[in-house]
Formats: structure tokens, sequence, C-alpha cells
């Protein structure tokens, strides 16, 4: 059974941080590029950051220089993070991870997730101000 276990998410006063993990079983992030999504009540979801096989990383124009996307090795399935801070409310959403070969932006979420070969379940993140 291979699956991704997402965690980290919780509310926080703006200005705050939090660290997202997702946790691969079954399987290795290694293998893969992957990637965080999020998508807020009532508005589309977003692609915010990736790292790509090749060590390409990408973060949304909105949380460059405050998030910081990594994974660590250390770990046997090498678990994806992603480290948030200076959180605004405009963060708030419930936040995803995605493992595949290529991380598409987000058009549509219930159609991304069927493309997308591993999906960690989604995590909440409240921003208050």
């Amino acid at each position: 059974d291979m699956r991704m276990a997402v965690s980290g998410g919780r509310s926080v006063q703006a200005g705050g941080s939090l660290t997202l993990s997702c946790t691969p079983s079954g399987f290795t992030t290694d293998d893969w590029d992957v990637g965080w999504y999020r998508q807020a009540p009532g508005s589309e979801c977003e692609l915010v950051s990736t790292t790509m096989l090749d060590g390409y990383k990408f973060y949304r124009d909105s949380v460059k220089g405050r998030f910081s996307i990594s994974q660590d090795p250390t770990k046997n399935t090498n678990t994806l993070y992603l480290q948030m801070t200076n959180l605004k409310p405009e963060d708030t959403g419930m936040y995803y991870c995605a493992a595949d070969l290529g991380i598409p932006y987000c058009r549509d979420l219930p159609e991304l997730r069927a493309r997308i070969k591993f999906w960690g379940q989604g995590t909440q993140v409240t921003v208050s101000s």
C-alpha cells in the first residue's frame, strides 16, 4: 500500500511558523518530483512549491522568502517538508503533498488528484490576523 501521510497543520497567529511533513509509505520520494499544493475555501487550488529530481525548486511568488521545501534523506522514504515562516492570513488553506514525474500547476483539484501518482491527504493551516 503506497501512500503519503501529511501532518503539521494547525491554527497560528499571523507572523508565526509551521512545518508540514509528508511521509511516504511503501515507496520513496527519491524517484519522484515532489511538491505542495493548497486550497482555501472558495478559492482555486494553488501550486505552492516543488522540488524536482534535477534539483530545481519552485515557489509561487506569494511565498518566496517565507516558505522552504526540503527532503530528509536520512529517512528511508525521504520525508518531504514545507517550512513556513512569517505566515499570513492568505496562507490559510488545506495543504496537500504530491509526488509524480512532473508536478503541474493546479486548475481543478479533483482532476489533479486523479492524475497525480501519489497524493497525500490534506492538513489544514489556519492563520489568523
